[in-house]
């Protein structure tokens, strides 16, 4: 990178750390350590909320997966506005309410203890595991701008925000997380204008989308209802909507955000503003990926996105032949595309030009996959490069200075996001069972003590999770489909609690077991998305539960 880029993320990162810790007041007492004495203003938690959700997994993955899919993936978010709506009428006032450090601690006193530690670990599991991908993601960024490998990159970023979060609190994330709104914000805006400022002067904005529709990039609706499918318009309102109702309404990492607002009315502002911003901002990065692949529809992109995959391989025959090809159908292509931006889909020319393009196109991604076969083969490892697309594209093509402010957007959205999951994970380790099954009577320096130290064992379990996250495929699916084995379970436990007073404590565990157990056997033994794993879980839950609760009441 250039000096100027270099300057650009270290002024940045050093004012949000120093901005950070000099907004924290009274981070040596329990509750202002956890809560922020629940004195926040409900756009600072708004932004919080979002910036909590937003981290690099969002800019690196799902530009990536924008530039491979195209904008299907909005539909993922089509139920947000209505889980928001609901958990406004119902968790909000009950967790604000009961004084409550941690959504789980709620239950023991609807329920029993041994139902509160249950849901606490399964948030523990997935949480910690979703957190490693959350270190992944920058990583992938700084593997290609440094030319470090994976592991020195992950434990560069992992270590080093899991010490700075041992000595924030609460208050330190949120107003780091509104800072870095602001940044993302900016630098989105700032990289869309460079993409299409480098399209060649014969292609407009319109021809652009043109060329993206042809691929099917922009089709953000699929009426078809097939579960097997993961994003349609129906698991995008059913199972997006369970999903979007467990992790805001039941994952500390959420909870906590809204509990340290001022009042009810202002915690349930803040989740309204996330989710009817949340959607036009997801929309925007998209595009940006969207964007990303017409840009190299002009610049023949890699056939090989990931650098350390492909100098595994490059030097076979086989590569070369592949790269030959991949090349040959590359010029097609691109002469296909420049005929049709030029001429459009009315004239003959480019009607014939868009056939060529299509299956032009078509050829490079057989090409592709091909490629990805070889190094599968070589490595022994799951190839999936669909995370190193966006980096690849900003660190090659962006102007100094704005690599800069990308990275810094990047490296703060990871950062923030980071500390914010460490902040959840330590207050569910000392509330629920720390404090609660171990030293119940200690003073608050004792606790915060011991609050530190799992934030440090929860930074290091993070950091290898993240050494493998990597390899699963897209970072913005695999966060999710971690998430999504837990939170249906844990919102049926929550439902039983809010929604019925038969519910007993021995319905909710089992329950809450029961329901584990039904979301890893669909997994296993069918081949329906992820994202309805939050509605399986979520019945099996509520509906085992009851039947326990009623036998055992008669």
């Amino acid at each position: 990178m250039h000096w100027l880029d270099w300057l650009i993320v270290a002024a940045y990162l050093v004012y949000i750390v120093y901005d950070g810790l000099r907004l924290t007041k009274r981070s040596n007492e329990v509750e202002g350590y956890f809560l922020a004495h629940r004195s926040l203003p409900w756009w600072a938690v708004g932004l919080s909320v979002m910036a909590t959700q937003l981290s690099a997994i969002t800019l690196v993955g799902t530009t990536g997966q924008a530039y491979a899919d195209g904008m299907r993936f909005i539909q993922f978010y089509f139920g947000l506005p209505f889980a928001m709506v609901i958990l406004c009428m119902t968790v909000v006032p009950f967790f604000y309410r009961a004084k409550v450090y941690t959504a789980y601690e709620y239950l023991e006193g609807r329920f029993d203890a041994k139902t509160r530690a249950l849901t606490s670990f399964f948030f523990l599991v997935s949480r910690g595991m979703s957190c490693g991908v959350i270190v992944a993601a920058p990583s992938v960024i700084l593997s290609i701008v440094l030319g470090w490998n994976e592991l020195t990159t992950i434990m560069v970023m992992g270590l080093s925000t899991t010490i700075y979060t041992m000595f924030g609190g609460v208050q330190a994330v949120t107003w780091t997380d509104v800072k870095q709104m602001i940044i993302i914000f900016v630098g989105l805006f700032v990289i869309l204008i460079v993409i299409v400022g480098q399209f060649p002067a014969s292609v407009s904005l319109g021809d652009a989308v043109s060329l993206a529709g042809l691929t099917g990039r922009l089709k953000t609706v699929d009426p078809s209802f097939n579960p097997n499918e993961t994003y349609t318009l129906w698991s995008g309102l059913i199972g997006g909507m369970f999903l979007a109702m467990s992790y805001f309404g039941c994952d500390q990492s959420q909870v906590q955000r809204f509990l340290t607002a001022r009042s009810v009315s202002e915690g349930r502002t803040s989740l309204l503003m996330s989710a009817f911003v949340k959607i036009p901002m997801q929309v925007l990065i998209l595009f940006i990926g969207v964007m990303v692949f017409v840009f190299y529809q002009f610049q023949q992109p890699p056939m090989i996105f990931k650098s350390d995959d492909r100098a595994k391989v490059e030097q076979s025959a086989e590569y070369q032949k592949l790269n030959a090809e991949y090349s040959e159908a590359f010029d097609s292509r691109q002469r296909a595309a420049l005929a049709f931006a030029g001429t459009g889909s009315q004239s003959e020319i480019g009607a014939a030009a868009r056939e060529i393009y299509i299956a032009s196109n078509e050829k490079m991604n057989g090409i592709r996959k091909r490629a990805g076969d070889l190094v599968s083969s070589t490595t022994g490892n799951k190839f999936n490069d669909v995370n190193y697309v966006f980096p690849t594209f900003v660190t090659t093509y962006a102007p100094a200075g704005v690599i800069g402010l990308i990275i810094a957007a990047i490296f703060a959205a990871a950062m923030s996001s980071i500390s914010a999951e460490l902040t959840a994970l330590s207050t569910a380790t000392v509330i629920d069972f720390y404090r609660r099954h171990f030293r119940r009577e200690a003073t608050d320096a004792h606790y915060l003590m011991v609050s530190k130290l799992a934030t440090g064992v929860w930074g290091i379990v993070a950091c290898i999770v993240a050494l493998y996250a990597g390899r699963l495929g897209s970072l913005i699916e695999v966060v999710n489909k971690f998430g999504s084995f837990f939170y249906g379970s844990l919102l049926g436990v929550f439902m039983l609690a809010i929604g019925t007073k038969r519910a007993t404590g021995n319905g909710a565990f089992f329950g809450l077991i029961a329901g584990i157990i039904s979301v890893a056997i669909v997994s296993k033994y069918s081949s329906i998305s992820f994202l309805w794993y939050n509605l399986v879980g979520c019945v099996v839950v509520v509906v085992v539960g009851m039947l326990i609760s009623l036998v055992q009441k008669k």
